[in-house]
């Protein structure tokens, strides 16, 4: 809200530069805010299509598995030895890579 305040200050009092103003604002906040979120929904529609029998994955709970079987809108996960969940592909992303994993 103050920022506006700013932004109403420090343009002329012509009226027109004004609109140029929120327009600027408007672009900014696509940039840093609705650009990545639209480019991180991308990248893991293209995880959940592209997974296969022995990925790994951590469900949103946080619990650890290995794909035994994908379906259309499920996956089989196995949790533990002879452990099988079956879950939404939805609720599934990758396992984070770790430091020892990266070297």
């Amino acid at each position: 809200m103050n920022l506006l305040i700013l932004l109403q200050e420090a343009a002329p009092k012509g009226g027109g530069s004004m609109w140029i103003w929120m327009i600027l604002l408007v672009v900014l906040m696509w940039l840093l805010m609705i650009r990545p979120q639209q480019k991180k929904a991308k990248e893991e529609q293209k995880f959940r299509e592209s997974l296969k029998k022995g990925d790994r994955v951590v469900f949103s709970g946080g619990i650890y598995g290995k794909v035994n079987q994908v379906n259309d809108t499920t996956i089989e996960v196995e949790v533990s030895n002879g452990v099988l969940l079956t879950v939404e592909k939805n609720m599934v992303q990758p396992v984070p890579e770790t430091k020892a994993e990266k070297k």
